[in-house]
């Protein structure tokens, strides 16, 4: 693999001493940049593109091609292993990913098995591993996946949700089956992220977009208990190099120091919680990743800039800061706001590292 030219994400995450504060966006490849809707119509489906090694590849690379970013991420889905465990996933126009096949008693989450790497998420590992060359040590590539609990709240309710109430009713009524199904999602999600670290990832993210609609005492039992499964079996050294692990709870600002004692490297933040305030609680255990609001990228270049400079000043002098928003890239954002929002970054952030 080619030496890597620019490390400070990775420096970063591990609280070593950086030049500048690094910055990537969640969904930096997407439906916001008109290169990507090109690329996504050439591929014919969402999944298509997921699928096809060359093609997730390009439009992993064309943020990169725009921006100074610090690291890429590759270009794939958080539903990739329940559609691999066959539940009939497909992407409807207006309303998301449906699974056909929803889990909904013991019966169904019996059936659940922990897919082959090798075979049924192939297309995945030949992704990174395509990414990972083209890249040619630019960046870092993240890997990432979706958390035990975020993955069955669609695998239980067949889709999207805003009420949560088949799965809420299975944590309440039918918690065994619901553990099991967690269960089966953190061995996979093991096998996963371990098979992305082996294909080249380089830090890999763990994505609990749902953790925060949960009670403090059913996030530590059926969220974060495992997530710090997967913690404790990723492979966290490759090519020589420490692989850091990113937890991300949106909505978990109150977890944040049991998270941080899971063992992982850093936290993601959203926009709800202080940066200053996060760093003071759980400042020498792990880095932070966060946090502008991402509706801010909708303001005109002076105010992000202006919302940069406030979020450099509240984490303050140190290593341990990866900038980014608090959530992904809205898909109506002006791709100049995001490229402001970056320069913003590079620009401002040095004098906090000299």
């Amino acid at each position: 693999m080619a030496e890597l030219q620019n490390d400070r994400f990775l420096r970063a995450l591990l609280r070593e001493p950086v030049d500048r504060t690094p910055v990537w966006m969640m969904r930096q490849a997407g439906r916001y940049l008109p290169e990507y809707r090109a690329t996504r119509g050439q591929a014919g489906s969402f999944m298509d593109l997921c699928r096809n090694a060359e093609l997730a590849c390009e439009v992993t690379l064309q943020p990169l091609e725009r921006y100074p970013l610090d690291a890429a991420i590759l270009f794939s889905d958080i539903l990739t292993i329940p559609d691999a465990m066959g539940l009939g996933l497909r992407f409807e126009t207006g309303e998301g990913p449906v699974f056909d096949k929803p889990i909904r008693s013991m019966a169904d989450a019996k059936k659940l098995y922990v897919p082959d790497m090798g075979s049924d998420l192939q297309y995945v590992m030949n992704a990174v591993s395509t990414i990972r060359k083209n890249l040619n040590g630019r960046v870092p590539l993240i890997g990432f996946s979706g958390s035990p609990w975020t993955l069955a709240t669609y695998m239980v309710e067949g889709g999207s949700s805003k009420t949560f109430s088949k799965v809420k009713a299975m944590m309440y009524d039918q918690p065994a089956t619901l553990h099991h199904i967690l269960d089966v999602l953190a061995d996979s999600v093991i096998q996963y992220l371990n098979a992305q670290i082996e294909a080249g990832a380089q830090a890999v993210q763990i994505f609990d977009t749902w953790g925060g609609v949960l009670t403090p005492r059913d996030y530590k039992e059926f969220s974060l208990q495992y997530m710090h499964k997967i913690v404790d079996g990723l492979k966290r050294e490759n090519d020589g190099r420490k692989v850091p692990v990113i937890l991300f709870t949106k909505g978990g600002g109150q977890w944040l120091e049991e998270m941080a004692a899971t063992g992982c490297d850093a936290l993601g933040l959203d926009w709800t919680t202080d940066i200053d305030v996060a760093r003071a609680r759980v400042g020498d255990k792990v880095a932070l990743q966060g946090n502008m609001d991402p509706s801010m990228l909708y303001a005109s270049p002076e105010r992000i800039r202006q919302e940069v400079g406030y979020i450099l000043e509240k984490f303050g002098k140190g290593s341990g800061h990866v900038f980014n928003l608090g959530h992904g890239i809205h898909p109506e954002v002006d791709p100049e706001h995001a490229g402001a929002f970056i320069k913003a970054v590079t620009e401002l952030s040095g004098q906090y590292h000299a």
